[in-house]
């Protein structure tokens, strides 16, 4: 059965100890459930290829779907991409961090499984508190897909992934419950105008008004 640390961020010693704990499974290769903004997600380090292929087979998901990736900051990001385009700096500036996964270009030496061969890599800085403070923690970006087999329901509670996964994960983060919602933006912003993949928590409306330009959505 996997380990189960339940996340209580009032105590900072604990918590210290916590992310220890979870840096040092994950830089072994290990797979953990998590919360996120929404539902529970699948985080693995981003640069682990034998990790990614992990959550590939835990997930049953198809070969050419990439996998999205969570940073603390902006300046994580930069270990993803080629380069922060001026119209993904302002994005950043006025939507980060928030449920918009920006696609860049991906710096050649990333893992396949996180690009899925498409030359772009899908990045977000969420804004729940707790993932926050373990992405500054660990020092690294993690996956973000979610916590389930791919077509079946997402997972909000930590003993839902131990029921839908069980040991196929090495560790649950236990952070309460999430209060699922719609998924994140997803806005490609290797073309110009960018594309809107798809809509989500974030308006097509909001996108354009920040932008102050229209973006192209995906038939």
């Amino acid at each position: 059965m996997p380990e189960i640390i339940k996340i209580d961020l009032n105590d900072e010693t604990v918590f210290r100890s916590q992310i220890v704990k979870i840096k040092r499974i994950l830089n072994l290769g290990g797979v953990m459930a998590f919360p996120t903004d929404t539902f529970y997600g699948l985080g693995a380090t981003a640069f682990n290829r034998a990790a990614l292929s992990r959550i590939y087979k835990i997930k049953q998901r198809a070969k050419d779907k990439p996998l999205l990736t969570l940073v603390a900051s902006a300046y994580q990001a930069n270990t993803m991409t080629k380069e922060i385009i001026p119209t993904a700096e302002i994005l950043i500036d006025k939507l980060w961090p928030g449920p918009l996964t920006i696609l860049f270009s991906a710096r050649p030496d990333l893992p396949p499984q996180l690009t899925a061969n498409s030359g772009k890599i899908g990045v977000r800085q969420p804004a729940n508190e707790m993932v926050c403070k373990i992405l500054s923690g660990v020092g690294f970006p993690i996956t973000a897909t979610s916590a389930n087999i791919s077509g079946t329901e997402n997972i909000t509670t930590a003993d839902e992934v131990e029921k839908a996964l069980g040991s196929q994960v090495d560790l649950i983060v236990d952070g309460g419950p999430t209060p699922g919602g719609k998924e994140s933006t997803i806005l490609d912003v290797t073309l110009s105008p960018p594309l809107l993949i798809r809509e989500g928590a974030i308006s097509r409306e909001t996108i354009d008004a920040v932008l102050d330009t229209p973006c192209i959505a995906v038939p």
